[in-house]
């Protein structure tokens, strides 16, 4: 699967999440699957305002660009989960410990998928991307015992 051979909508979707540098951005293909949906895009926020500008930002530029708006929104003042469905394509904007926990690439394994390049000067360029599934950082069953429940490290 290319970028290219992608819907404009989830083309759009996917610019949008890269210019708020989310991290880990994967398109699932699920039209195969006859799914409620066509489509998954999933990303990575790093933070409460940065998970928040994503959905934004793909809203603003699927209004702007097509004139759409999504059919429905879920955990946008949140910041561990947010959806935007837009019917043929639904975006998952997950914080790093929600989208370990969800792992929606691996419950829908079976769907081909596009895995596209975080962004150079993005929020998880200095993090050991070959190390993780998601282009988040891994973590020990210790060190992850040990992180308070908000997923910061303490100081």
């Amino acid at each position: 699967m290319k970028i290219e051979s992608l819907p404009q909508g989830v083309r759009l979707a996917v610019e949008a999440a890269q210019e708020k540098k989310a991290a880990g951005i994967t398109v699932l293909d699920l039209t195969a699957a006859a799914a409620f949906t066509d489509y998954f895009v999933i990303c990575t926020g790093f933070s409460t305002p940065q998970v928040q500008a994503i959905c934004t930002e793909i809203e603003a530029q699927l209004y702007k660009k097509l004139s759409r708006s999504p059919e429905h929104r879920e955990g946008h003042r949140s910041a561990e989960w947010a959806l935007l469905d837009f019917g043929g394509f639904v975006v998952h904007v997950f914080s790093e410990q929600a989208r370990r926990y969800y792992d929606l690439e691996r419950l829908w394994r079976m769907a081909p998928k596009l895995e596209l390049p975080d962004q150079p000067d993005g929020p998880a360029s200095g993090r050991n991307m070959a190390d993780s599934r998601f282009g988040q950082e891994r973590f020990s069953g210790e060190a992850a015992a040990s992180r308070p429940q908000d997923g910061r490290s303490r100081p």
